[in-house]
């Protein structure tokens, strides 16, 4: 076995898992690519590969509802470089940078998974006493720069040496 799950297109336009043994509409196809599993779609008369083209029509039922994805301009963009010299060069930069995205999504939400996993509460006492640092910092910093010294934390700042 390929690993990969067959689905047979009928010409009735039907859509038949062989794996579970049952007819699957588009949107069980969606879950499919969702969930990360392998498949390809033949067609039972020709055995012509149909993948990218149910894949295509997927697209196509998301991007009629709600939020699109592709814009009407990028659209338009995209349809230029067909026949083009760079075709080859587009289809090999969107798929990376699909893959880039896709990874950068997978970190962000493994920093946020483990932000959430320690005690929120301790995170922003964190992130308390850093900002309280940086103030005191800035405080001392900008009290040299008027050439008064600062003491210890416990000094009253109005009877450090001035000018």
């Amino acid at each position: 076995m390929t690993g990969e799950r067959i689905i047979k297109k009928y010409p009735n336009r039907r859509l038949y898992d062989t794996a579970v043994s049952r007819y699957v509409s588009l949107a069980d196809i969606r879950q499919l690519v969702v969930d990360g599993v392998r498949f390809r779609v033949i067609d039972t008369r020709t055995e012509e590969d149909l993948t990218r083209s149910i894949l295509l029509q997927i697209i196509v039922e998301q991007e009629e509802k709600g939020q699109p994805i592709l814009s009407t301009e990028l659209l338009e963009k995209i349809i230029r470089f067909y026949g083009d010299a760079l075709q080859v060069f587009m289809s090999s930069y969107l798929d990376k940078s699909v893959d880039l995205f896709a990874e950068h999504q997978t970190r962000l939400q493994e920093q946020m998974a483990t932000l959430l996993a320690r005690a929120p509460v301790s995170a922003l006492a964190e992130m308390a006493e850093r900002n309280l640092d940086l103030w005191r910092k800035a405080q001392e910093e900008t009290l040299r720069t008027f050439g008064w010294t600062t003491g210890g934390p416990g000094e009253d700042p109005s009877k450090a040496d001035g000018p």
